[in-house]
């Protein structure tokens, strides 16, 4: 990452920080909260500006092991220290307001004793939890066997998610070399290592860890395929069977890796797939649609596909205008995919004022402000691959980030930032290529001091709608 990409965000953002906190001092965050925000920006921004130009010998397998222990290495030290913080914080090792990861540990629990008494039936959480989605069942079931396997340990499979991450890293630096080439391939792998987002979720009981390595897999694995001088049926089956789990995660998170890959058979160059391939390709995607009839997914894939989400995102931005308490915005209502559409692929902003409920969004504020500042050089790399007429060359990778951002535009959760992350890599590897064209074609630079200037701008705005949406 060139210097004055770096300098630049972090300066904008201790002034933005700094006004914001004048602006509303009433509201202001706590000072570990600033601390995190500090450490997210510092942290990414420094350290990417210096691991670019100092392991721009690196390539290949010597690189995979830099950016897989360095990974790993990072994300073990937090999730040790967010294990003990959220004690010190919570009187549990959960994080505020744990309202999933609670349940999620408690589902784990009860399966991980079953399977000690010999019931292996992990379909049993409709027992005790109610008619629980297949597409809510995946995560709970595997956390069960990690804690079958390990006492019931919470710490332990926290590690284990820094694993799980560190190799997300190692995938994306593979899958932007095949994509883009080597030098955007080593500024995704270290952007990935350092996004602070990818970290903070290792030491949370929730599921994002594992469905960013699940869709990683699922691309990787199918771009793979798709490259390949001569088909190799094998080949596929990681790739399938990536699809069919991120099923038990998230419903949507099954169906865009699927229609992605179609929509790459369809429309990539001939230099990329062939004729063969596409015909066989498509046809396995067909075949796992069909194999699907009749069972429960099917019916969770009817249902989603099928209700009115306009309508239902109007009643629900409708709701939060006007049900109680610190999670009520009187402006929500004015909100629906009409706003959020040219503004998604860059939500959500930064929280940087004293909100009750909402440690979450203030936690994590500064890599929701890596993600603003990096969103401008995504959309600029889309444009130069569209302008180029290179963009056939592309086409899985952006079909399968454009279709989530679509999905997530008329959901109920556009602006949640936990709902972006399954695509988070794959925004930073089209940044990566943003930043590397920029480099390539100076006069451009000037475009990021524009976008600068409007993050700056929505930066300070969001904190103002926040609180005059609650009427502080």
């Amino acid at each position: 990452m060139p210097k004055w990409v770096s300098n630049r965000a972090m300066m904008l953002y201790f002034i933005a920080l700094v006004i914001v906190a004048f602006l509303f001092m009433n509201y202001a965050l706590e000072w570990w909260k600033y601390v995190f925000g500090i450490v997210e920006v510092v942290g990414f921004f420094y350290f990417s500006n210096l691991l670019t130009r100092k392991w721009s010998r690196y390539n290949g397998k010597l690189l995979e092991r830099r950016l897989f222990w360095t990974s790993f290495g990072i994300r073990f030290v937090y999730v040790i220290f967010s294990y003990w913080f959220y004690f010190y914080m919570t009187g549990s090792h959960f994080e505020f307001h744990a309202g999933d990861s609670i349940f999620y540990d408690e589902m784990a629990k009860m399966l991980s004793q079953n399977f000690r008494e010999g019931n292996f039936n992990a379909y049993d959480l409709s027992v005790k939890y109610g008619d629980v989605a297949l597409s809510d069942s995946g995560y709970a079931i595997y956390l069960g066997y990690v804690y079958f396997l390990t006492g019931d340990s919470i710490l332990i499979s926290r590690i284990l998610k820094a694993g799980w991450s560190a190799l997300t890293v190692v995938l994306m630096y593979r899958l932007a070399t095949r994509t883009f080439g080597e030098g955007v391939g080593r500024m995704t792998g270290i952007f990935c290592m350092l996004m602070p987002n990818l970290i903070y979720y290792c030491g949370l009981q929730l599921k994002e860890t594992e469905m960013c390595l699940l869709a990683v897999i699922a691309i990787e694995q199918a771009d793979q395929v798709m490259r390949l001088k001569k088909f190799n049926f094998w080949k596929m089956v990681p790739m399938a069977l990536a699809i069919l789990a991120l099923f038990t995660f998230r419903t949507v998170l099954g169906i865009v890796p699927i229609l992605a890959i179609i929509t790459a058979l369809t429309l990539s160059s001939e230099r990329v797939v062939n004729w063969g391939k596409r015909i066989i390709m498509i046809f396995v995607a067909v075949a796992m649609l069909y194999a699907m009839a009749g069972t429960k997914l099917e019916s969770e894939i009817h249902e989603l596909t099928t209700h009115n989400v306009v309508e239902e995102q109007q009643q629900n931005m409708q709701w939060r205008s006007t049900r109680s308490g610190a999670g009520s915005n009187r402006f929500a209502k004015y909100a629906g995919a009409t706003v959020f559409a040219p503004m998604i692929f860059t939500m959500p902003f930064p929280t940087t004022v004293n909100i009750p409920s909402q440690e979450h969004q203030q936690m994590i504020h500064g890599g929701n402000y890596v993600k603003n500042v990096l969103s401008g050089f995504v959309l600029f790399s889309l444009f130069a691959l569209i302008f180029s007429g290179d963009w056939r060359k592309y086409v899985l990778t952006g079909a399968y980030y454009g279709g989530y951002l679509v999905v997530l535009a008329f959901s109920n959760f556009a602006q949640s930032e936990r709902f972006h992350m399954p695509i988070v890599c794959f925004m930073l590897m089209f940044s990566a290529y943003g930043i590397y064209e920029v480099i390539k074609q100076p006069r451009y630079k000037q475009l990021y001091n524009y976008w600068s200037l409007l993050m700056f701008v929505a930066f300070v705005g969001w904190n103002w709608f926040k609180l005059r949406g609650r009427g502080l």
